[in-house]
């Protein structure tokens, strides 16, 4: 079968779990991101099925349409301040869809797309512009199989993570004052931890979807100022749970006021 750049795809040898997008095809190569998973892969042409964005589409509505029920806030007296976002991308795609559900969500956020190793560089001039309550650091990543899960060299961008963590802790030390949630799809999640971040992915090394650190940050976001989060139910509202994303109990930063 006849494959183009831009073109749906499956991996047969996967049992055609995740969709990709072809990005790029090298001889029978194609290189492939994943659509609604923060994965870069590659595969044999022989081994892709052709489909479409249908799925893709679904599955982003499913979470967007069911996410108002999860932060149901007593309106009728009170009124509330939820955190400001910052939410730093390298996949233009990934952080409309991000932008989108923080709209949904009335969370205001600023978000900027960055290449992974170049957020580093970068961060500390969009947070002094900003002042945000919490980072998003996020982009692509994938860990190296059969490696040494503890070195950052076995994974794609977990050591861009790290540094870009590092940075952000230059700009303000104190982890309640500043909440960084950082990585992607099987990221190197205990040295992001090490380094500065209150969440992380991945525990297990699996994927994450798109929209979980969008999730984790507009959670904290609406969490009250001053009471230590539920991070149990807070992870329970990505895709993989602890699977894909961990992190430290840490304090809400929406403040709420009275009266309406």
């Amino acid at each position: 079968m006849l494959f183009n750049v831009g073109d749906y795809v499956t991996r047969k040898s996967y049992k055609n779990d995740i969709v990709f997008e072809i990005i790029r095809i090298d001889n029978d190569i194609a290189y492939l991101k994943g659509c609604s998973i923060r994965l870069y892969a590659d595969s044999n042409l022989s081994d892709l099925e052709s489909t479409d964005s249908q799925k893709v589409k679904e599955d982003y509505e499913r979470i967007l349409n069911g996410i108002d029920h999860e932060f149901e806030l007593d309106r009728n007296e009170f009124f509330f301040l939820p955190g400001k976002v910052l939410h730093i991308d390298s996949d233009k795609k990934y952080l409309e869809k991000c932008l989108e559900l923080y709209d949904k969500l009335n969370v205001m956020a600023y978000g900027v797309m960055i290449d992974e190793d170049e957020i580093y560089l970068k961060i500390n001039d969009y947070l002094n512009k900003y002042r945000p309550d919490i980072v998003v650091i996020t982009g692509h990543d994938a860990y190296y199989k059969n490696q040494d899960k503890h070195k950052n060299e076995s994974y794609k961008n977990s050591d861009n993570f790290i540094k870009a963590i590092k940075e952000a802790r230059y700009y303000e030390k104190n982890q309640e004052k500043l909440i960084i949630i950082a990585g992607a799809c099987q990221s190197n999640y205990e040295e992001l931890i090490k380094s500065g971040a209150n969440f992380a992915s991945s525990p297990k090394r699996v994927n994450i979807h798109a929209l979980d650190p969008a999730i984790i940050a507009s959670s904290i976001a609406l969490s009250e100022k001053n009471k230590p989060i539920d991070i149990v139910e807070i992870l329970q509202r990505t895709k993989y749970k602890e699977s894909g994303m961990g992190g430290i109990i840490t304090g809400g930063t929406m403040y709420r006021g009275y009266p309406r």
